[in-house]
């Protein structure tokens, strides 16, 4: 966390031919409790079921997995897996979901040189492949394939950067979906692996020109995920002499500071400029320039002050002597600019010769549009070179071009109403734009900057066996509980009859400045071409509206987040789209907290709910794993002023005994190494002991996977699996009913 939200692939449904449930287990096994009393700021809190965390003996290592903790874990799993297993037609919905879920992707292309680097993956492969090009219709050569290197398909891709030149490859690795990853080397001619390695959670920055070294990230102690810290590699020589240069605050130096996401860096193309960052909290980060040519000649690291201790973001790089750079600073919906490194005084308050502002606007803010990225691109002829804009208006994408001085350059053509983006390199107008939206399929698009208005080409699209023609996408705009205009996407067959009783899902995610936006789901037509219902949420808390959209939904305001939900669903009932017997809502990670509140604030809303790798004891949530890292997103228990909001609304101490709860799945995943799987564990076992539903009609189940973290890198297998679980589960509760087995 953050991460993507909950993927619609993951908790799509599917309508099928009408069978009728076997008989599932009577009840779920049962759980011990054990109360302990917490006294919170003079509240007491009854928590029957802390063992459930694990061993807490070691302030270090806190939840490490103890022995009757994987017992009960077991015998959880095995009631889940009698459930869903045992719903008739479960083999012949996987059949129908494996061609659906074996349909390739590709990702845009890294250029660099006459290089063109992609991930791919195709068919039955088990984890997308890295891929190269010489030329972009050059033929296709396999550069990494983790299913080679690990045939059990865990081990998985965890990002790449390829040399200015193209000749080397930093690629990373991870397995299980530990999120650990190695950082190895190779060389792209002939395929040989380099001897340099780097561990510890591991990102490439930058390489050198020369190829001679690479900047990078990783942790100084991996099993600290608050040690994040910056190091310089020269190829060749052993890891004790790579060198750091800077290092996340530890609690001795700035015991706020030490626990938010910390550092990060870009480093110009040259090597003579890096941009580095320090996050201050989810929603304002600090940046600075250091000039590396002053660090190689005498060791010493000299951050010049761009932007420090302001409620803002700051992104950029160095070009030419010129920082570039995103911000929300005076904003609200982002503006770039541009700023002469050769400045004394690189701050907003200064002024150059002439008394004019240092930092020069080049894109303005936007009346309705979110600047959500951009990059730096060539000009034609190798003149003026351009910006290519990624806004979002609307939850929606538009891709625009500016010249480094700030005037337009037209918009490229997106293929309708979706989500885009732009890969671009700063010695050419080529490019290559990513597009999908729910009624059209992920393509890769080529380009020419210098031709805006011309039709994009086609570079890669995969064969999809649905139409998407089929379905229709409507975005309304609805008033939340406050009267704030909340916006949603609706997806269904032209048609729809509104008569309340259509099988309706919703997915929402609301938080960290995430954009929930329009992306194509194959598994998700079986569901709409039978008449169901899909429907995306923008809640507050997400990036869909800028930064108030944003602090609107975290903090103090998260509540307003799950608000927003609330609010749509009954809006999605009082215009008829569905009713309470036919809804269901999934979320996953900061979605699955929203889950959580869901259960517990309006348990008669929702017949089913999905609530993956959920925050869900948001009491105590900050003492394990990273978690420190979302304090500056939703407050910590251990502030007296904080606990005030968080005790409000923490699911799992809402849990009530006496209350028909619906129909509930957690998952968590063993290997998780942002949310930790007790939460999950721990919100079962209360609401599996407080609800008073028919355990028979409407179960509440949990899945630990012991072969996942929190959901990256999962190969192709485990994720049908996954698949069939919440579709199944959630085609019983809203009676859509399986097919029976051949």
């Amino acid at each position: 966390m953050p991460v993507q939200p909950f993927s619609t692939a993951l908790c799509a449904l599917a309508m099928m031919p009408m069978t009728l449930l076997a008989a599932p287990p009577a009840s779920p096994p049962p759980t011990e409790k054990r109360p302990v009393k917490d006294v919170i700021h003079g509240t007491a809190f009854i928590d029957d079921y802390r063992w459930l965390e694990g061993d807490n003996s070691n302030p270090a290592d806190m939840g490490k997995v103890t022995d009757e903790v994987v017992k009960w874990t077991d015998a959880q799993n095995a009631y889940t897996r009698a459930v869903l297993d045992g719903l008739p037609g479960r083999e012949a919905l996987v059949a129908r979901l494996r061609p659906l879920m074996e349909i390739g992707a590709v990702s845009s292309p890294v250029m660099r040189g006459e290089h063109y680097f992609y991930m791919k993956r195709e068919g039955k492969d088990k984890q997308p492949k890295l891929y190269v090009r010489k030329g972009h219709a050059g033929k296709p050569r396999v550069l990494v394939d983790p299913a080679a290197i690990d045939p059990s398909g865990l081990t998985a891709m965890g990002g790449f950067d390829p040399s200015p030149d193209g000749t080397l490859l930093a690629y990373g690795l991870f397995r299980a979906g530990d999120e650990n990853t190695t950082v190895r080397m190779l060389n792209v001619e002939t395929g040989e692996k380099l001897e340099d390695e780097i561990t510890g959670k591991a990102d490439v920055i930058q390489w050198l020109p020369d190829n001679s070294g690479v900047f990078y990230t990783n942790l100084e102690n991996v099993k600290d995920p608050y040690s994040r810290q910056i190091m310089f590699r020269t190829l060749g020589e052993p890891a004790s002499a790579d060198k750091r240069l800077f290092r996340q605050f530890t609690r001795e130096q700035d015991a706020r500071l030490a626990t938010t996401w910390g550092p990060g860096a870009s480093v110009s193309r040259d090597g003579r400029y890096m941009t580095l960052i320090y996050w201050t909290s989810t929603s304002s980060n600090d940046l600075w320039v250091v000039d590396l040519d002053q660090w190689r000649k005498d060791g010493r690291f000299l951050k010049r002050e761009v932007a420090a201790g302001v409620e803002s973001t700051f992104f950029g790089g160095v070009e030419d002597g010129t920082l570039y750079m995103l911000t929300d600073y005076q904003a609200g919906r982002k503006r770039i600019v541009a700023i002469d490194v050769s400045r004394p005084d690189l701050r907003e308050t200064a002024r150059d010769e002439g008394g004019r502002p240092v930092w020069r606007t080049v894109v303005p803010e936007h009346p309705a549009g979110v600047i959500k990225e951009f990059g730096l691109a060539g000009g034609a002829g190798g003149k003026d070179g351009l910006i290519a804009v990624d806004f979002e208006e609307r939850a929606a994408s538009r891709l625009r071009l500016y010249s480094r001085s700030g005037e337009p350059r037209g918009e490229l053509k997106l293929p309708g109403i979706g989500s885009a983006g732009i890969s671009v390199e700063h010695d050419r107008t080529e490019a290559f734009v990513g597009f999908t939206s729910f009624n059209y399929p992920t393509t890769i698009f080529r380009v020419d900057l210098a031709r805006p208005d011309a039709e994009p080409a086609v570079w890669e699209r995969p064969d999809v066996p649905v139409d998407p023609s089929i379905v229709t996408v409507k975005q309304v705009f609805f008033d939340s509980k406050d009267g704030t205009q909340v916006p949603m996407f609706i997806v269904h067959k032209p048609g729809l009859e509104l008569d309340g009783n259509n099988p309706t899902l919703m997915s929402g995610y609301g938080g960290f400045n995430i954009s929930q936006t329009p992306s194509f789901a194959p598994t998700l037509f079986p569901w709409l071409e039978a008449g169901g219902v899909f429907v995306s949420v923008n809640l507050r808390g997400g990036g869909e509206m800028g930064r108030h959209w944003h602090v609107g939904g975290m903090r103090e305001n998260k509540q307003t987040s799950f608000d927003d939900m609330i609010a749509a669903a009954e809006w999605l009932v009082e215009k008829k789209y569905t009713a309470p017997a036919r809804l269901a809502a999934s979320g996953g990670s900061n979605g699955g907290l929203l889950m959580g509140a869901l259960i517990t604030q309006r348990p008669d809303l929702f017949k089913a709910i999905i609530c993956a790798v959920p925050l869900l004891d948001m009491l105590r949530y900050q003492n394990f794993l990273m978690a420190r890292y979302w304090v500056p997103e939703y407050g910590s228990a251990e502030s007296e002023s904080e606990f005030e909001w968080l005790s409000k609304y923490s699911p799992y101490q809402h849990v009530k005994a006496g209350t028909a709860y619906p129909a509930v799945l957690f998952t968590a995943g063993e290997n998780d190494t942002r949310v930790h799987a007790l939460h999950a564990r721990k919100m079962a076992a209360a609401v599996q002991a407080a609800t008073t539903s028919d355990p028979s009609r409407k179960p509440v189940l949990l899945w630990v996977d012991r072969e996942a973290g929190h959901g990256a890198g999962k190969p192709l297998d485990l994720r049908i699996r996954d698949v069939a679980d919440s579709r199944s589960f959630l085609m019983w509760q809203l009676g859509v009913e399986l097919p029976r087995a051949e």
